[in-house]
Order: structure tokens, then sequence, then C-alpha cells
């Protein structure tokens, strides 16, 4: 509810004023708004089973989802030969959406993001600040953040969309460069 209460203030205070400046900030707060709405709408589902699957391209799948995703001037590098899997497109899709957010957020408009995969594990990493040892499992968990403008349902729709799938995820350091990495252990089709 904070969100309705500050566009109410700041709808308030225009009335009051006239300082179109209120309208800037609430149209900040109506974005935020938005997102909260989606996220919401995104973990309501997370109960529902994937019913539907099809083989898709991890590496198709992660750039367009890269389109969807404001990343500043990030860059997304594939590093190994990506397989398909057997998934549900458009959560496959939304997962890599949460994904590369999360590491935008965290790790800045510059941020490098790497999508790859072996054996059964596809992984997204990044070169950002990376995450604590010992925050590595709370991240999952729904409303957790460490940014004041974060949701903290990121990473928990990413963990539902993987267990939906019957896969399993764990966040650990970057390969190279530190940054976060998430690893998913699946079984992709050849």
């Amino acid at each position: 509810r904070n969100p309705i209460t500050a566009a109410m203030a700041q709808l308030e205070i225009y009335r009051e004023t006239g300082d179109e400046d209120r309208l800037d900030d609430l149209d900040g707060v109506l974005d935020r708004m938005v997102e909260l709405v989606d996220d919401l709408l995104v973990l309501a589902r997370q109960g529902e089973p994937i019913a539907d699957t099809e083989s898709v391209g991890l590496r198709s799948v992660a750039e367009q989802a890269w389109d969807y995703v404001d990343t500043g001037s990030g860059e997304l590098v594939f590093e190994d030969d990506l397989k398909t899997l057997s998934a549900d497109p458009s959560r496959l899709t939304q997962l890599f959406e949460n994904l590369f957010r999360n590491s935008v957020e965290h790790g800045g408009p510059d941020v490098r993001i790497g999508v790859g995969g072996y054996d059964s594990v596809f992984y997204v990493e990044d070169d950002g600040p990376g995450i604590p040892e010992d925050q590595r499992e709370s991240v999952f968990e729904h409303g957790y953040t460490s940014q004041t403008e974060g949701t903290g349902f990121g990473l928990a729709i990413v963990e539902g969309i993987a267990e939906a799938h019957g896969w399993s995820v764990r966040a650990t350091d970057g390969r190279d460069d530190g940054g976060a990495r998430f690893e998913f252990d699946t079984d992709p089709v050849d």
C-alpha cells in the first residue's frame, strides 16, 4: 500500500500547490506500482503447473528477454554453446528478464552478463558486486531485497519458474570476475 499512499500524497500536494514537479513524482510512483502489480501477477502464476512445454533455444530466449529489459549500456555475452531444452517459452523468458533486471539493478548500467551452459546446467552470471555467501539462500525468499526500490519478488519468481519446470537453482560466485551467478540444473534436450 505504500506506493498508493505516496501517489495520493503527491496528487494532494499538486492540487494544493499546483507544483507540476509533483506530477513527475507521481509518474514515478505509478511506474513502481505497475512493477509491483506485474510481479504479483507472475507470483500468482507460480502455483500453476507447466503443462505445455516445447523445445526452446536458450540463446534465442535470452536475447528476447534482453530486449524486454532496460539494460542501460550493459552487455550480454554468450559464453558457451547453448543447447535447447524443453520449457515453457513465456515463463523461461520471465526467468531471464528477472535475472537481467536484477543484474542491472545491482551491477549498474554497464554490467556484463554472461549466459552459458554445460552438461545439464545453464547459468546466468554478471560482473557486479556478487551476493555474500550468507545471503545466497535468502535472495530467493519472497520480499527479500537489498535495494530500497526493489520489490523483493524477482529472484523468488526465478526460483518458482525453475521449480515449476522441475529444475533447481542456486546462487554462487561468478566464474571469473566475481559477481553473482545463478546455476540451473536441468536436463537439456540435444
